[in-house]
């Protein structure tokens, strides 16, 4: 989809660049950047008018670009972080993270349930959307899926950077986003 004019109210919600890692300071590749940077000219007319970010390192530096170019602030939220599906590592995490999009109540040892993730991502949302403008949300790949309702296999398909327009009626699309 590629969309000229946005009504107000509207939702960018924005995974993240590429990047080198999975935890919080994790920076961006080479690749991360200019996904990062594309954003810019694919956004930059769409009447933005604030930009809220997880504040783990890899979505800020994706939001930092378009909010130059706007002389906007990046507003963090800690609610956008991402879930974390277990508080130690598994070699089976494809498995269990399948698990929990069949039934969004599992929660692991030290992890947080697609239910919960959800519930504080819609917070995050619902707290910084503009009825005057368009809002550019920075998340990650998994609550993003969560807060989208996408399944296990549309989550493994999200791209670095990926963006959905949210209009203000909860209708979710895809947004072409020249790399």
């Amino acid at each position: 989809m590629t969309i000229t004019r946005l009504p107000p109210g509207t939702l960018l919600l924005v995974r993240h660049a590429r990047a080198a890692g999975q935890e919080p300071g994790a920076d961006l590749t080479v690749e991360g950047h200019a996904g990062a940077a594309a954003l810019v000219p694919a956004l930059r007319g769409l009447g933005v008018t604030r930009i809220v970010s997880s504040p783990w390192r890899r979505a800020v530096d994706t939001a930092a670009p378009l909010a130059a170019a706007l002389g906007l602030p990046v507003t963090p939220d800690d609610r956008l972080t991402e879930r974390v599906l277990s508080g130690e590592p598994r070699a089976d995490w494809p498995d269990r993270l399948r698990d929990s999009f069949a039934d969004d109540t599992l929660t692991l040892p030290g992890g947080e349930s697609g239910l919960a993730a959800r519930a504080r991502g819609r917070a995050a949302l619902d707290a910084h959307r503009d009825p005057a403008g368009v809002t550019v949300i920075v998340t990650h790949g998994n609550l993003l899926a969560l807060l989208l309702g996408l399944d296990f296999g549309a989550w493994a398909a999200l791209r670095n950077p990926d963006v959905w327009v949210w209009s203000p009626d909860g209708t979710p699309t895809r947004l072409d986003v020249p790399s």
